[in-house]
């Protein structure tokens, strides 16, 4: 299976504005609040009228501005799992499955309730399962239609911290299953790495290129990418040559080839280093700084720490262990310049 989505929707000041190329894998779609995210997977399921473009599923146009075609959901073969499942209130588990399956018998739709663990439950109401039988009755009806792709908007977003875990495992073994094209929406870029094969940032109504989830992750491009991916400090830049300015950390360094176009720099919290452990033969950023303030969490320690002459302060992810050698040498910190992210505003 493949999708093909070029399309624009204009929604008074904001414009979406999108192209996905997929094949048979799980895409993810990363992004702030209120970026597209959703509107896209709600413009591809029929659900929402693009004002321009095209969407193609399989060599099936689902939608083309040009030739007037607009299928109808029902007609898409696309299956969606929104964020409150939205199953009928009034109808029992096995009805809100079964509503789904047209084509199906009642042994392919006792299949689905056994595959979700849903035994003894296909008389009980939304109102009268836990979160997540309702999220395994949600997945249930969405694969009872035979769907050819499969789009998930924020699965997790309504669990908490141990049934989320949970229910990763059941979307995961799902996918599997389906073996198709499947589309994630998810704040959550643990979840994203874990479940995903490649990513698309959008930013703004419009998508950055797709790229494997190791290339964004390791390799962000611009400033989005490295918020979106975890980076917790990111300072304004100027380039000059082979020469960075950081004005913030009142810092320079050299880079290996002239750049030109770097407008920030992206620092991993956890790839600072205190100095006495830094390598004797690396190029390193040294900086003299006071802490601000230290916070615990289970296995490490998250410093906020100003560097001495600097506007902004760091966040420094520390071991447990190697807090109390912090405390014990000199106050500098070593940032490895070969960890250090060189990013433009966005893709141009």
């Amino acid at each position: 299976m493949s999708l093909y989505c070029k399309i624009q929707k204009r929604l008074g000041r904001f414009l979406l504005d999108v192209e996905l190329d997929v094949g048979d894998e799980v895409l993810a779609l990363l992004g702030a609040s209120g970026c597209g995210k959703s509107m896209t997977l709600r413009c591809i399921a029929g659900i929402e009228k693009p004002d321009h473009g095209i969407i193609v599923l399989d060599d099936k146009t689902l939608f083309d501005s040009k030739k007037r075609i607009n299928l109808p959901p029902k007609q898409r073969k696309t299956g969606m799992l929104f964020q409150d499942y939205a199953l009928f209130p009034n109808m029992s588990v096995l009805e809100n499955i079964s509503i789904s399956a047209s084509r199906a018998s009642r042994s392919d739709v006792d299949a689905l309730i056994t595959t979700f663990r849903l035994e003894g439950l296909e008389n009980h109401h939304p109102y009268q399962l836990s979160g997540g039988q309702r999220q395994r009755c949600a997945l249930a009806r969405m694969l009872a239609s035979g769907p050819d792709l499969i789009m998930l908007d924020e699965p997790f977003s309504a669990l908490d911290t141990f049934l989320r875990w949970q229910m990763e495992q059941e979307v995961a073994a799902t996918i599997k299953r389906f073996g198709k094209t499947v589309l994630l929406v998810s704040h959550n870029r643990d979840e994203v790495y874990r479940l995903c094969s490649r990513a698309s940032v959008i930013c703004s109504g419009k998508n950055e290129p797709i790229r494997t989830k190791h290339d964004l992750f390791f390799h962000p491009h611009t400033y989005a990418d490295a918020l979106l991916t975890g980076c917790k400090n990111i300072f304004e830049a100027t380039a000059s040559g082979r020469q960075i300015s950081i004005p913030a950390l009142c810092a320079t360094f050299t880079t290996g080839t002239t750049v030109s176009d770097i407008e920030y720099i992206g620092i991993r919290a956890k790839k600072i280093l205190p100095f006495f452990m830094k390598s004797l033969d690396a190029r390193t950023i040294d900086l003299h700084y006071e802490i601000l303030s230290v916070t615990e969490s289970m296995f490490s320690y998250i410093l906020l720490v100003q560097p001495i002459g600097g506007s902004q302060p760091l966040y420094w992810e520390i071991e447990k262990e190697k807090y109390p050698e912090i405390r014990q040498h000199k106050s500098i910190l070593s940032i490895p310049v070969k960890e250090i992210m060189l990013l433009r505003e966005a893709r141009e």
